[in-house]
């Protein structure tokens, strides 16, 4: 079938399902009587959420396709997810950098607050994580791939601190290895150099030993061992995060598509800031027919994974998240990797089955964040958190009740480099930044960020109710760039009502050029 149309009867499926949905009651939602449900999180790491059939469904063609007319890769499992799940619409990294973001989505604390604000950080040692709620609940737990919280360790199987994942013998700290193996002391990289050291060559990668499959088996194993307890299971699979390479035959599958240079990338944009100007660009078609092959790849595998709940009469049983912790530009605005606020590299995936407590089929368009991960898995399965949650419980926007009555509709996020906040909603994304002027996107509008709107007077309203919300939430949560002298100065002058905008000094970083598929960890 075309790849355009196959996405259009995808949309048209889902929406149909939607709209049933709003039909029903919600007398099936969360009941303290239903039995304890099993948990199993499937993490990606540098998702374009673009590469994903259920995103593409819910936008215009122009922005479905940002490779070219009908340029796509069909996620037909994933999309099983949201139709019989929900989906997050506008979901944010708290920090689109890998450390920082998986710390906030594990302690649902910014990552200011977690002590790994940056990459190779430590996780503070009296993090509760979920997984740790729910050991202390019953739960048996574990955890498979890539973790990036344990410092500076590569691969570094087993981390010494296990923050609730008690099965964590496939654990590795950090890396992109392409193949892993089992031998008599453990897992280990199975690629090696000439000198020993482990690399990330393809060469001999097959079904067992290409690190998404053999990621993709040990789930299984941990599911099939414990299918008679409840159990709580987080996978994280290191693609497709750069280097772009994929074992065979998702090596060469998407390589008949005609990959085009994104819309964004081709134009100067009007009053952006230097970290969304586009940059010029190195597109490489191979790069992405191979990004395409790792997201295929990963689909095929989570096929795989839920075959395996249905064999074991655990599917109805279990609630089934797929999210990543941060996206990949893909060549949007010249671009390529991470940590800017863009929408390609902040927003992220976020998928979530969890039968007989969510509406099926169901759209969440108000923008959330990495941070409120933990307050709602736990709310969502009648556990309460274990306290110091800075993120939000919006367990209701899933199951259809009502809100609590002081809620903040922004998602927050931040740089880990120290330059940027960012306040986004449904619509409008507003960033301050220290080496440049404050910038603002309306996302309906505009959906390519290609126009700043922050000097406009018909946005005087919209720049002060989030320049707001960013002072609060400096505020309440120790944000250490409230203290840079020109974010201090924006913010202040942002959440008043009137006065001239006045520029403060600011100091620069320049904007990083990277090639594609080459991004560092």
């Amino acid at each position: 079938m075309n790849p355009r149309l196959s996405s259009r009867v995808a949309g048209f499926l889902l929406h149909f399902v939607v709209t049933l949905a709003a039909f029903a009651d919600v007398q099936h939602l969360p009941s303290p009587t239903l039995p304890r449900p099993n948990l199993l999180i499937i993490h990606t790491d540098e998702h374009n959420f673009r590469t994903l059939g259920c995103y593409r469904a819910l936008l215009p063609t122009n922005q479905a396709y940002v490779w070219g007319d009908g340029v796509a890769v069909e996620t037909p499992n994933i999309d099983w997810l949201a139709q019989h799940g929900s989906l997050a619409d506008r979901f944010y990294a708290a920090s689109p950098l890998c450390t920082p973001s998986r710390a906030s989505f594990l302690s649902g604390r910014y990552p200011q607050n977690t002590g790994a604000l940056r990459n190779n950080n430590i996780l503070r040692s009296n993090i509760v994580s979920f997984a740790e709620v729910l050991r202390r609940k019953g739960y048996v737990t574990g955890y498979a791939g890539k973790w990036h919280l344990a410092g500076s360790g590569r691969p570094q199987f087993s981390p010494e601190s296990k923050f609730g994942f008690e099965e964590n013998r496939y654990m590795f700290n950090r890396g992109h290895w392409k193949q892993l193996e089992q031998t008599a002391t453990g897992p280990q990289v199975k690629a090696r150099g000439a000198n020993g050291q482990p690399n990330y060559d393809v060469k001999g990668a097959d079904a067992k030993s290409f690190t998404t499959d053999f990621l993709a088996d040990r789930t299984i194993e941990f599911v099939e061992s414990h299918r008679h307890e409840p159990f709580c299971y987080m996978v994280s699979i290191p693609d497709p995060h750069g280097p772009n390479l994929v074992r065979p035959p998702y090596d060469t599958m998407f390589d008949y598509l005609k990959f085009q240079q994104p819309h964004s990338a081709l134009h100067p944009g009007e009053g952006l800031p230097s970290w969304a100007e586009p940059l010029p660009d190195r597109f490489s078609a191979k790069s992405m027919s191979l990004y395409f092959g790792m997201v295929k790849c990963i689909d095929d595998n989570i096929g795989r994974i839920l075959a395996a709940l249905r064999h074991q009469g655990l599917l109805e049983k279990t609630i089934v998240v797929f999210t990543s912790d941060h996206g990949d530009m893909g060549g949007e605005h010249g671009r390529y990797d991470k940590e800017i606020p863009l929408e390609a590299s902040a927003r992220i995936p976020f998928v979530i089955y969890a039968p007989g407590r969510i509406r099926p089929g169901s759209v969440v368009h108000e923008a959330l964040s990495t941070v409120d991960f933990k307050p709602t898995i736990l709310a969502l399965m009648g556990q309460a958190s274990a306290g110091g949650d800075d993120g939000r419980d919006v367990s209701p926007l899933f199951v259809g009740g009502p809100m609590p009555a002081k809620w903040s509709a922004a998602a927050i996020s931040r740089d880990a480099g120290g330059q940027w906040l960012m306040a986004a909603t449904s619509r409008y994304k507003f960033v301050v930044s220290a080496g440049s002027d404050p910038c603002l996107f309306d996302l309906d509008q505009d959906p390519f960020e290609m126009r700043n709107e922050f000097r406009l007077p018909t946005a005087r309203e919209t720049v002060r109710e989030l320049g707001c919300r960013l002072l609060d939430y400096c505020q309440r949560f120790s944000e250490p760039m409230s203290y840079d002298p020109a974010i201090q100065a924006d913010l202040q002058w942002a959440s008043k009502s009137h006065g001239k905008y006045v520029p403060p000094k600011r100091h620069a970083r320049k904007p990083e050029r990277l090639m594609p598929g080459k991004a560092p960890e």
